[in-house]
């Protein structure tokens, strides 16, 4: 009997301290979550330096923004029409927008050295871009660029490039299309993944020396492709975010968003990887006249060289991929516009009838309205809608705005193709001819159409991408109507990320064509 007595004494006592210990962390908790909860209302009431009441503030961080416009580029590019020098100051985000030609000319030429890309960007999109191109400054940037630009102006690589083009179009777009078309009316088709597809096996074979079917990978090409997505868009989110600490945090606790992106990021190194392994693999058995290979001459780092091909695959998929769903989904809504692409296209081919399998690629420069539409779409739908810098030291912008040191600085190219100042009253009206001056294409200025930046910066990759876009445009032309399924140009909507990216799609019907000269 006293044995039991002590057993359920024991039993009691060690429940007892179990209980205690519980309801000590519940309490714990409990008075971590008030103290938290106090300082915030603290913090809210002494207005921390990042706070500001200004309407275009308050509108940003309450998102009402959204009650009247369906992207944030479009309440940007309201909020710049209405600014009397192109200019608007976002306070919480530490931010100066322009759609001001003067100022982006200041930026990308008279006063480059004081726009750098900056530390703080380069923060933001490390994880993802690493050291790449498009998150260095100084040496790393030049080296980069150098080496780049050598190589892309080589008459044997722009040839290259355009026998690639012709038989990714050839042997697996156009067949695809048709395929599609085939089925009749009911078979849709994103276009935007289809496009993002032919440009990811285009940038692989130009770029990398290698077809994307030889990579020995642990998951379908398409999960590795939803990663890149995926992680643009989250370093992309990470620059909305009034507190860098914010996401700086929720990195370190890998919670979140930043665990999505992290996840994404190891897929994207996997990716990256293969694509190294697989080129040193081939060694002297290829040319190695593709980027990749210059760059493996001239570098040990595997990191860096991972940092290389993954700033190459989102300039020659994304961007590519971003104009060209783009252009189609204007088309869709433009049939003149694509009548006219034909004439061009007969009238260039010398009244042949000509094919998508057998048209001359090196009649391209010849074709004026397609070169017009081509940079028509882009004035309206840029790949990259915004681009930013942080200013290195204090410095007063043309139209008088005063820029503190560390200050970021963004041109919205996005917002300056729809500016009445600039583009007139129809800015909004999709109008290749405005391009045009007696039938022949005409340029403008770099720092009033800026897609291709310009300056030092200036896209090292535009031929290309131009060359790689009027081909697809033309072939795709000739033997199709496309049609866009419940999606407008006149009401887009995008997802974040690094370049436009249409949220949801763009779902199409493709209708083949019967080949005939024009009346």
């Amino acid at each position: 009997m006293g044995a039991d007595a002590t057993t359920l004494h024991i039993a009691v006592h060690a429940l007892a301290s179990s209980l205690q210990a519980q309801v000590a962390a519940v309490f714990f908790v409990s008075a971590a979550c008030t103290v938290a909860l106090a300082l915030l209302l603290a913090l809210l009431r002494l207005r921390p330096p990042w706070w500001c009441a200004c309407p275009v503030c308050e509108a940003y961080v309450t998102a009402s923004w959204a009650r009247e416009f369906d992207n944030l580029c479009d309440w940007y590019a309201h909020l710049l029409r209405r600014a009397p020098g192109r200019t608007v100051h976002v306070h919480v985000l530490g931010n100066v927008l322009t759609a001001n030609p003067a100022t982006v000319d200041h930026m990308l030429r008279c006063r480059f050295d004081n726009y750098p890309k900056g530390a703080p960007f380069s923060a933001i999109l490390a994880d993802f871009l690493g050291r790449g191109i498009f998150n260095v400054d100084g040496d790393g940037w030049l080296f980069q660029r150098k080496l780049a630009a050598a190589e892309l102006a080589s008459p044997a690589i722009r040839a290259f490039a355009a026998n690639v083009v012709a038989s990714e179009l050839r042997c697996r777009l156009i067949p695809l299309l048709r395929s599609a078309s085939s089925y009749g009316s009911e078979r849709l088709l994103d276009l935007q993944d289809v496009f993002r597809r032919f440009a990811f096996d285009c940038i692989c074979k130009i770029s990398f020396g290698l077809d994307p079917g030889c990579l020995e990978l642990s998951l379908p090409i398409s999960a590795f492709a939803d990663a890149f997505d995926t992680a643009s868009m989250l370093s992309a989110r990470r620059a909305t975010v009034p507190m860098h600490v914010v996401w700086k945090l929720k990195r370190l606790l890998n919670i979140g968003e930043e665990r999505e992106l992290r996840d994404a990021t190891r897929l994207v190194d996997a990716l990256a990887a293969e694509v190294i392994r697989q080129r040193r693999k081939l060694g002297s058995a290829a040319s190695g006249d593709d980027l990749l290979s210059r760059f493996m001459g001239s570098i040990n780092d595997d990191k860096y060289l991972r940092d290389i091909v993954v700033s190459f695959m989102l300039a020659g998929r994304d961007t590519v991929a971003s104009g060209l769903t783009a252009f189609f989904l204007l088309l869709s809504d433009h049939p003149v516009v694509a009548a006219a692409i034909r004439d061009e296209v007969f009238r260039v081919a010398g009244g042949r009838d000509p094919t998508a399998a057998s048209f001359d690629f090196d009649k391209l420069k010849d074709m004026h309205y397609v070169h017009a539409a081509l940079y028509e779409s882009m004035r309206l739908f840029p790949p990259v809608q915004f681009d930013s810098k942080f200013a290195a030291g204090d410095d007063t912008l043309p139209d008088g705005t005063f820029v503190a040191k560390g200050t970021r600085v963004t041109y919205h190219a996005y917002a300056m193709g729809r500016m009445e100042s600039l583009w007139g009253p129809d800015c909004a009206v999709f109008r290749p001819e405005r391009w045009l001056s007696g039938g022949r294409f005409v340029p403008e200025s770099p720092y009033r159409y800026p897609v291709f930046q310009g300056g030092v910066r200036v896209c090292i990759g535009k031929d290309l991408a131009i060359m790689e876009m009027k081909a697809v445009i033309v072939a795709v032309v000739l033997s199709f109507d496309v049609e866009a399924v419940d999606r407008s140009s006149r009401r887009p909507k995008f997802a974040p990320g690094l370049t436009a990216t249409f949220a949801g799609g763009v779902p199409v019907r493709v209708r083949r064509r019967a080949h005939c000269a024009p009346s």
